[in-house]
């Protein structure tokens, strides 16, 4: 029923899972067991619904994490004076389009670490507006990827955390997912629309083959948090060999497999302060005619990596 809808009416990937947890909400309704389950499904179906007509988010309303079985492997709880070089890396260093990415972008103060948007007329790469990407200098595989933040509260710039593969984009590599992918675990794209979401997305390359041309994308349903620009979030990626889960303030959002499956080769972890590169868009428009007095933050408490228990 769900694939006939979908093609039927065009859907895209987001409204087809919407339709498909419609479906599966209205089923569960006959066996909540509770008055609090059957409400909690009720409101899920209109958001559902919501999101399908309009596009506006919806509440995470999956199973909570259990990380039974997973160790912690990496942590920074950022509670020293300074980043910790030993570790992190300024992974670009001057211009990009409108702006310049700088390690002085980011510091640590009260026990967090600031990524900094702000127009410097001194700044290390001559005047302009200045933002920050860092990455961990050791990568990853299998595992859970968590950090609590605060998006940065303004347009121009937006905030991401994420993990990346060496070769994502190039379908001779990925083929699709295994050789290379890109999964964006918190993006804040939505602060003109209004309301506070996080949207997940998913890229590879090459899902037909090593001479597929383009770049593959999952873009995911959008989810709420509390006010993901004032208050701390948490945003998590459980990455399997069968799938990767995300995660909204410990509770599960989607679930994927999309492509060819998983990523099985070593990704960085990555908090950036991103620049709008297409002068199209309405984030670059945005950053080009904001006052130079501006300055916003894109605040991290932590970040947590956990792999399973030898």
């Amino acid at each position: 029923m769900v694939q006939w809808i979908t093609e039927t009416f065009g859907l895209v990937a987001r409204e087809s899972w919407a339709v498909e947890q419609i479906f599966e909400c209205f089923k569960n309704l006959f066996t909540a067991g509770s008055f609090q389950k059957f409400t909690a499904l009720l409101m899920a179906i209109g958001e559902l619904f919501g999101m399908l007509m309009s596009g506006t988010p919806v509440t995470p309303f999956g199973d909570e994490l259990n990380l039974e079985g997973y160790s912690l492997v990496f942590e920074d709880e950022f509670e020293g004076d300074s980043v910790n070089w030993d570790v992190w890396r300024s992974r670009a260093e001057g211009p990009k389009g409108v702006a310049n990415l700088s390690s002085s972008q980011a510091t640590v103060k009260d026990g967090a670490l600031y990524l900094t948007g702000e127009y410097l007329e001194d700044g290390a790469y001559g005047e302009g507006w200045y933002a920050a990407d860092i990455a961990l200098k050791e990568k990853y595989t299998y595992g859970y990827y968590e950090a609590r933040c605060i998006a940065n509260n303004g347009t121009g710039f937006w905030s991401a955390f994420w993990l990346r593969s060496d070769h994502p984009y190039e379908p001779e590599y990925s083929l699709g997912g295994p050789g290379g992918a890109e999964l964006d675990i918190l993006e804040s794209l939505h602060w003109d629309a209004g309301y506070d979401a996080n949207k997940f997305t998913l890229h590879v390359a090459g899902i037909d083959g090593p001479d597929d041309e383009g770049i593959d994308s999952y873009h995911m349903p959008s989810f709420k948090g509390n006010n993901i620009y004032t208050e701390y979030n948490t945003y998590g990626l459980l990455w399997t060999e069968e799938e990767y889960v995300f995660y909204m303030n410990g509770v599960e959002c989607i679930r994927t497999s999309f492509g060819n499956g998983t990523c099985q080769e070593p990704m960085e972890v990555l908090l950036s302060l991103c620049i709008p590169g297409d002068p199209n868009s309405t984030l670059y428009k945005n950053l080009q005619s904001m006052d130079h007095d501006v300055k916003q933050d894109f605040i991290i408490d932590y970040v947590r990596i956990y792999q399973k228990t030898p």
